[in-house]
């Protein structure tokens, strides 16, 4: 009797052990996949919709950038992860643009990727986007909150800087300088400037005669320059922290009959075509088009529950004398008015994603 005592309690045991083995297989067979990424929470599946919150179509960076998120949307296509893209265009206005994402998240859409029209405003919407499971990635102009999937940027804070350097080693650290800014209240904008002060800080032989804020258009940057000229007899340096903002300059320097001047920019076709064909002494560096395909992909491999950075630095890289003609050279597949990017694909984008 006690041995067929313990033969019953060994099988009740095995059928106990055996009925949680089934339970936990069937939990985890039930259950959303673990979410390895900020604001993921597993219960999403492809195909996605994506939508692109643009704060402004209008400049040709920003239409070459949308191009780089089509692109990017068309080839996800195909792979059976995205099936709808959702574009909106707040015209420069936060407001618009916080009311355009929350649409997007009345829609249910799986992804968000957004330029930000401003690094505070947001904060609330974008959270609210998260909290529901949202990925949410933000490039270029960045929020404050990190309540994202991820951020993705160059260092502003090092452009700002290396430009500034750049200058100073130009004039001997003595000299009168403009310092040209994209918009106040943009952060990559805003952060450029913050960059660049503190070498201006070290080098008091700098005299700023004054600043401006423009769009990063080279109509409105040459008409602020020409107002300059004509208002200060002796400038020796533009310190330009955009690309399009540089070429207005050189328009101006040039209609006015004025000598050009050390101009630092970015990698817009007209300031580097202006740069070798006017002999320039100038420094440029890239904000690549294709951050905005890679916040598509960084999106995508978040929902299908990759691990991805918080934030994803893409190094900065300097256009100088040495370097110009081999951007030049590529300068016909781009707009006359566009930048020259360089070339990405997916193994570029698996490797900043790896970091």
């Amino acid at each position: 009797m006690k041995f067929q005592a313990l033969r019953i309690l060994s099988c009740r045991r095995t059928l106990l052990v055996g009925a949680a083995t089934v339970a936990l297989v069937l939990a985890a067979g039930a259950s959303p996949a673990a979410a390895a990424a900020n604001c993921i929470k597993g219960d999403r599946k492809a195909p996605y919709t994506v939508g692109w919150a643009n704060i402004y179509s209008v400049p040709t960076w920003m239409k070459q950038t949308e191009g780089t998120i089509t692109a990017e949307v068309e080839e996800l296509k195909k792979s059976g992860l995205v099936k709808d893209l959702m574009i909106t265009d707040a015209q420069g206005n936060a407001q618009t643009q916080i009311q355009q994402i929350q649409s997007m998240i009345d829609a249910n859409v799986d992804a968000i990727i957004v330029i930000a029209g401003s690094s505070t405003a947001l904060d609330r919407v974008i959270s609210d986007a998260c909290d529901k499971g949202i990925a949410v990635v933000n490039f270029d102009s960045l929020v404050d909150t990190d309540k994202v999937t991820a951020k993705i940027n160059t260092d502003s804070n090092e452009w700002g800087a290396t430009a500034a350097k750049w200058m100073v080693d130009q004039l001997g650290g003595k000299g009168k300088i403009i310092i040209m800014n994209g918009p106040a209240g943009i952060s990559v904008s805003d952060d450029r400037r913050k960059g660049a002060q503190p070498v201006l800080d070290a080098n008091p032989g700098l005299e700023i005669i004054t600043e401006t804020n423009t769009e990063y258009n080279a109509a409105p940057a040459q008409e602020a320059m020409t107002s300059l000229l004509f208002a200060n007899a002796e400038i020796d340096g533009v310190l330009s922290l955009g690309g399009a903002l540089s070429a207005g300059a050189v328009m101006a320097f040039d209609r006015q009959g004025r000598g050009q001047v050390p101009t630092t920019g970015e990698n817009a076709r007209q300031f580097l075509e202006l740069w070798k064909e006017k002999g320039l002494k100038g420094w440029a560096t890239m904000q690549p088009n294709w951050l905005g395909a890679l916040a598509v992909y960084t999106a995508v491999q978040a929902l299908e529950g990759k691990d991805v950075p918080a934030f994803v630095k893409v190094p900065l890289p300097v256009i100088d004398d040495s370097t110009i003609d081999t951007y030049l050279a590529r300068a016909g597949q781009f707009p006359a008015d566009g930048y020259i990017y360089s070339d990405y694909d997916k193994a570029l984008f698996d490797k900043l994603l790896a970091q």
